[in-house]
């Protein structure tokens, strides 16, 4: 088994202070395999942060970011193939078909995606589409009230489970979704 921490949408210091500490005390060393980012880190500090939590930081290039990210990672995760994008550049953002166009595309199991600062988790056309939203709750224009939230994915052959963490009311509420691939 293999264990993901997926994050984005971070725009720290410009739109958010910093990572809740609620979230920070969850993030440990030695207990996250990698990390999939979904880009707009936009400062180096937090890029050592996440560098902290494990070595393995794989980070999509947002419209924020310096330009010494790639704009997509496409990675083999045991018998699952993982596409990471940021979202920027899809038009409409966020828009089912236009994901799922992205997804064929890469010729991937999973996308992550971001940009829209809103988590969803859902499967369209057989594959399996992840937006951790914002970890800081970082406003966007298209979501002023962000509710801070990232995933961990548990990968093991063929079968993802995806726990969802969100900040409401400053309490941490995590949610389970399952993907398999047939």
């Amino acid at each position: 088994m293999t264990l993901i921490l997926v994050v984005g949408d971070m725009h720290i210091p410009q739109r958010a202070a910093d990572i809740p500490g609620k979230f920070r005390k969850l993030l440990v060393p030695g207990k996250i395999d990698q990390i999939l980012c979904t880009g707009n880190l936009t400062d180096r500090a937090t890029y050592e942060y996440l560098r902290n939590i494990t070595p393995q930081v794989h980070v999509a290039r947002g419209e924020y970011d310096e330009r010494t990210f790639p704009i997509s990672v496409r990675l083999e995760e045991q018998e699952l193939t993982v596409g990471l994008v940021n979202g920027h550049l899809m038009v409409p953002g966020g828009d089912v078909d236009t994901l799922a166009a992205t997804a064929r595309l890469m010729d991937v199991d999973v996308l992550v995606t971001g940009n829209t600062h809103r988590f969803e988790a859902y499967e369209e056309q057989g594959r399996f589409f992840i937006n951790p939203g914002s970890i800081t709750g970082a406003y966007s224009p298209l979501e002023m009230q962000s509710i801070p939230s990232f995933v961990l994915m548990e990968v093991k052959l063929r079968h993802v489970v995806a726990y969802v963490y969100q900040l409401v009311n400053d309490e941490v509420v995590v949610d389970r979704i399952e993907y398999k691939k047939e």
